[in-house]
């Protein structure tokens, strides 16, 4: 029999490559969007505004559902409004999912929540893995509301929150740095010597539906399993785009120009290991950072 699957956030970057995935796979794919017309035109595409009720039993019911939904943070800067949006639309949609089960008479077995590496804030050199405490800053309070938010899902629901790190793609938080190097004003971050979490797009879709059908449950890491720095991966990012990797950012002036967000999307250091993700029996097809930018700028 057919398994299905709904994806809240289905039609991001993420979500439309895992839509991809998952019907190759065998799955059926039915999302959620908030353009009413989108939902009319397609039979597995329904319409929601998280906070209000969503009626699972009237959609079918799921075997599984992921939830990526939330307002994107690269957009900057970071006013009290937008940092109001970041919040309040990862938790709508998430109590909205959660509450959605609690009354389904068919629950689903499985959640597969978003997260990020924030929830560790900014650690230096220190080496993070799931068992890890929550850090300091904005983001890492995002990312624990988030994931308390998931963890509400009623019983006999198993429940995995996804903390991922940079997704190293053609669109999403890789482009404004392409844009920078297409520009000739690649160069060092603050030194370049932060850690950067990263994961290919590949790879990230791989291991949500590798959640999908594991028994893997609580907080899973996802990142590439060889680490690398900010210096790291925007000098391999020049030499993929045959660009000069020359101009060095001072500290002070990324905090400067972005505020909060560069301090936490820029300089931030996070060591964080997929070990949850490798104990599993994961296995990544692009292990380093040079093989995941070289996938995405072909």
């Amino acid at each position: 029999m057919t398994q299905r699957v709904l994806i809240a956030g289905g039609t991001g970057m993420i979500g439309q490559a895992l839509t991809v995935a998952l019907r190759a796979d065998g799955w059926e794919v039915h999302t959620l969007t908030r353009q009413a017309d989108r939902a009319t035109s397609d039979s597995q595409t329904h319409a929601w505004q998280p906070g209000a009720p969503l009626d699972l039993d009237a959609l079918g019911g799921f075997a599984a559902i992921v939830n990526l939904a939330g307002s994107s943070i690269s957009r900057m800067p970071w006013t009290a409004q937008r940092r109001a949006d970041i919040l309040d639309s990862r938790i709508a949609a998430t109590t909205t999912l959660v509450d959605a089960m609690a009354r389904a008479t068919q629950r689903p077995k499985t959640f597969v929540s978003g997260s990020a590496v924030g929830f560790y804030g900014s650690r230096g050199d220190e080496i993070l893995t799931e068992q890890s405490t929550h850090g300091d800053g904005f983001l890492a309070d995002v990312c624990r509301a988030w994931e308390d938010a998931a963890f509400a899902a009623p019983k006999g629901v198993r429940v995995a929150v996804i903390r991922t790190g940079l997704v190293v793609a053609p669109r999403g938080a890789l482009a404004p740095l392409r844009l920078l190097t297409r520009l000739f004003v690649a160069g060092p971050l603050a030194g370049g010597r932060a850690w950067w979490p990263w994961v290919s797009l590949h790879d990230e879709v791989r291991a949500i539906v590798h959640l999908l059908n594991s028994r893997l449950s609580g907080p899973v890491n996802v990142v590439g399993p060889t680490e690398a720095t900010s210096r790291t991966v925007m000098r391999t990012l020049a030499s993929a785009m045959k660009r000069p990797f020359w101009l060095p950012a001072p500290g002070w002036a990324i905090r400067l120009l972005l505020g909060r967000a560069g301090n936490e999307l820029l300089l931030a250091s996070q060591r964080v290991r997929p070990t949850a993700l490798e104990a599993d029996g994961f296995v990544f097809t692009s292990p380093t950072v040079d093989l995941a930018i070289a996938e995405a700028i072909a």
